[in-house]
């Protein structure tokens, strides 16, 4: 690497808002102070929730209960055979006028 052109790598502290902390390497060259980490942000710690304040899981789930069951239904009706009409005969391109 060249000389003079590149930024020091430091090794700092970083604080969460929890108070977490953990030491790690930045170009920053000051500490951190973070909102979340690793420790607390519910996806990491397997805490998070579904929000549902206006029913749209339940609402879902009825569809899809009652979509379910109409395609069934649907099914069996595909499985039985339709009446096959005979196919009318078409005339030939070639004329019998000799």
């Amino acid at each position: 690497m060249k000389e003079g052109i590149h930024p020091a790598y430091k090794e700092i502290t970083v604080t969460c808002s929890c108070g977490n902390s953990f030491t790690t390497r930045s170009a920053l060259g000051k500490d951190l102070h973070i909102d979340v980490c690793s420790a607390c942000h519910p996806f990491y710690t397997g805490k998070q929730k579904i929000l549902d304040t206006a029913g749209r899981v339940e609402k879902f789930r009825q569809r899809y209960a009652r979509g379910a069951a109409s395609a069934a239904a649907s099914a069996s009706a595909a499985a039985k055979p339709a009446a096959v009409k005979p196919a009318a005969a078409k005339p030939s391109g070639k004329s019998s006028a000799a």
